[in-house]
């Protein structure tokens, strides 16, 4: 077997897969000659547009963190069943549109989502920004939103995954959106999102994506294709619904898995950005001497470089030289006596 962790960071501006699913090109590539891709949402959701890999396994960040660190193993499925949560927030024509979401991917997806539930109180969702420029982003009622998910479970146990769907602040007028759709900013929302969807899958051990509840934006010219994706309609829910509905399931006992689920040494190979390589899951791999291969044309705001941790790897230029390496790899051949 031959699998593959694609890891770019959310939130920190990254040209490639920092805005609306923009790498999805690249992972579809890696998908073709990989036997499993391991992946984040940020990395393929594109509101209103995904694309459905029967071999992509997708993972959210805190779960991808523990699953490289030994402590949890993912098991692939045929198919999930979703529940979603609603944030008390949401202003009724809203809620409505989001609610038409689901009842389309059950009638158009053949998705199986039972029910739906409405936190007892509005979130209280807050968005920041770092000193570094990176995103972040606070819940106000981290309780209300883990009492919605698990009231949800006991009136559909049969749901083992969790889409949340959390009122964001709307700001139209920000510099910082502005930069964003015009591709030379950071993903507002990204931080905040995270926060959620690690906040639950910590909780309950379930796979969990997020989507932002915002007010449609004005129409605009000159909006960069990378983030053209979150400007076709009004919810980022569609792509959600279906990276869970064939997410991978959490083994949170080790013990427990069976010869079909992965575990971290069996990943082949990780690509990640050159000058972003703080991540857990990414220095897990390097002391397991997992291949690293480092992008240095998907540059971050952020300059943590591998050799200032000490790991090493491949650095190339760009995703398309990436994969190079990773089919020589996966035949057995050096990628270093293919250069002269």
């Amino acid at each position: 077997m031959f699998n593959v962790v694609v890891i770019i960071p959310t939130g920190l501006g990254a040209p490639i897969g920092g805005f609306a699913g923009d790498a999805l090109p690249t992972v579809r590539a890696i998908a073709a000659i990989a036997d499993w891709v391991v992946t984040h949402p940020n990395v393929v959701n594109g509101a209103s547009l995904y694309y459905p890999l029967p071999n992509l396994l997708y993972t959210e960040g805190y779960t991808l963190n523990q699953f490289a660190q030994g402590r949890w193993g993912l098991r692939p499925v045929l198919s999930n069943v979703i529940g979603v949560v609603f944030d008390r927030g949401i202003e009724p024509e809203l809620l409505l549109r989001h609610q038409q979401v689901v009842m389309a991917a059950r009638a158009t997806l053949g998705l199986t989502i039972p029910h739906t539930i409405v936190t007892d109180r509005p979130l209280e969702v807050e968005l920041k920004q770092g000193g570094s420029g990176a995103t972040w982003g606070t819940i106000g009622q981290p309780g209300s939103l883990l009492e919605a998910c698990a009231k949800l479970r006991e009136i559909a146990p049969q749901v083992n995954a969790i889409a949340v769907v959390a009122r964001f602040p709307d700001d139209p007028d920000s510099e910082l959106l502005h930069k964003y759709r015009s591709g030379a900013g950071v993903d507002a929302l990204a931080g905040a999102e995270a926060v959620i969807s690690h906040l639950v899958s910590r909780e309950f051990a379930l796979p969990c994506a997020h989507a932002p509840a915002l007010s449609p934006l004005p129409l605009t010219e000159g909006v960069d294709p990378r983030a053209c994706a979150e400007e076709l309609g009004y919810t980022f829910l569609p792509c959600v619904l279906v990276g869970l509905s064939r997410a991978p399931q959490i083994v949170s006992n080790p013990r427990y898995l069976l010869p079909q689920d992965l575990c971290p040494e069996q990943i082949s190979a990780v690509v990640a950005p050159y000058n972003c390589c703080g991540s857990p899951a990414l220095l897990a791999w390097c002391q397991r001497q997992t291949p690293l291969i480092f992008v240095r044309g998907n540059p971050t705001i952020l300059q943590v470089l591998p050799q200032d941790l000490g790991m090493k790897g491949t650095i190339v230029d760009n995703y398309l030289e990436a994969i190079g390496v990773l089919v020589a790899l996966k035949a057995g051949v050096a990628p270093q006596s293919l250069v002269r």
